[in-house]
């Protein structure tokens, strides 16, 4: 067979391919009467059946005017895309095979063994970290979840820690010549401890939950989880970021070797976190808690609900900042009761924890909750504001908006 042959039944297989998709639309309805933005997903997998082309053919996504959307085709098998849906109202979408056009990435992030094997992510509103193995080895002692404050959509994370990281020997130096002052005029000018325009880290984790860590209880106590054994990015972008997580055993009310495992996400867009957790070697149910640290510099601004609990983090430096950082754990199945642990006496300024409680939680069982964070400076600007985006939030995920394939 001549080679004009091969290549002309080639062509002919590609385009009876092309010829035989079927353009499928995706209706997205809001029954609610506000406005709705978020990610929406359909199963890929009903995508591709319906268009009649094999799975992980290249896709494009369309608005009713025919521009492309952004989507991101999920490790779990999802096809998702930020939708915007007036009140009442539908929005149409349509997926056709083709090359996509470059996406932006609204969300990231990764292991940075540079800097004691942090993982940090982030999206367009603000950014997290939680600690891993090489921190636990020296001896520092910082359970929870961090929160970076942001006021640009852009990606910033990768920029903080490679600014950061690159300074600091020379940092190191200075001070060993004894040249204080330059010293911290290098280290004002490039630390992620200041706001240089684009936010900062200000808040306080060390041995505490920080925002939105899990734990066991024991006799009414947290009993703190440490850093993560090991790890795996599932999504990274350009819509959402998934990483799943297991910890070192422990022992919990009488339990040895419990293992913690994680599952958490964040999408574009979105001021919450979903975390689902669950625990292996449980021989009796325990109770679980999920919270956000209280400060001592300000143990009263809080609130709770059946199935949230919100605070007003005061910083790190509260008569230096002079904002405040919103922080919240969210759970939509309900928790059995939501309310303050506070410490007998105060410690590394830690005054106790806000939490929800999801009581005689059995092994292998799984909880899911979300929580997040939010900064006076950027997106919400009041602590009521803070209560009216959760009840949003809230509402959102009671009331999800209807996607359908045509």
């Amino acid at each position: 067979m001549t080679n004009k042959w091969i290549f002309a039944i080639g062509f002919a297989a590609i385009f009876s391919s092309a010829a035989q998709a079927k353009d499928v639309s995706i209706v997205v309805t809001n029954n609610e009467r506000v406005q709705r933005q978020e990610l929406v997903e359909v199963n890929a997998a009903d995508v591709y059946q319906k268009m009649g082309v094999k799975n992980g053919e290249s896709l494009i996504v369309k608005n009713s005017l025919g521009q492309p959307v952004d989507y991101q085709l999920t490790y779990d098998g999802k096809l998702v895309f930020d939708a915007a849906v007036r009140p009442c109202g539908n929005a149409v979408y349509t997926v056709t095979t083709g090359q996509p056009q470059k996406m932006k990435a609204f969300v990231a992030g990764r292991q940075y063994p540079e800097r004691v094997d942090d993982i940090a992510w982030e999206n367009d509103r603000t950014a997290y970290r939680l600690y891993g193995p090489a921190l636990q080895r020296s001896g520092e002692r910082a359970f929870g979840i961090d929160v970076w404050l942001k006021n640009t959509p852009d990606l910033e994370v990768e920029k903080r820690y490679e600014v950061e990281l690159s300074n600091h020997h020379k940092i190191q130096e200075l001070k060993k010549a004894g040249k204080n002052d330059e010293a911290r005029q290098v280290e004002i000018e490039t630390t992620y401890h200041f706001d240089h325009g684009y936010g900062l880290d200000c808040y306080k984790v060390g041995p505490s939950l920080g925002c939105g860590a899990p734990a066991l209880m024991e006799n009414g106590r947290l009993v703190m989880p440490y850093s993560y054994k090991e790890y795996k990015i599932l999504d990274n972008g350009p819509l959402r970021f998934t990483v799943e997580l297991v910890y070192n055993p422990s022992v919990v009310a009488g339990n040895k070797n419990v293992v913690e495992h994680r599952i958490l996400s964040l999408d574009k867009g979105s001021n919450f976190n979903k975390m689902t957790v669950w625990y292996e070697g449980l021989d009796r149910p325990c109770d679980l808690a999920a919270g956000v640290v209280i400060h001592e510099e300000d143990t009263q601004t809080m609130k709770f609900g059946r199935d949230y609990l919100a605070y007003a983090d005061p910083t790190d430096a509260p008569a230096h900042q002079n904002f405040q950082i919103y922080v919240a754990a969210l759970f939509p199945d309900g928790a059995d009761e939501t309310k303050a642990l506070l410490n007998d006496e105060v410690k590394n300024g830690i005054a106790g924890h806000a939490v929800g409680i999801c009581k005689n939680v059995k092994s292998g069982q799984r909880v899911t909750y979300y929580f997040g964070s939010a900064w006076s400076k950027n997106d919400v600007r009041t602590f009521d504001e803070w209560i009216l985006r959760i009840n949003g939030f809230l509402d959102a995920l009671h009331s999800p908006l209807d996607v359908q394939l045509r």
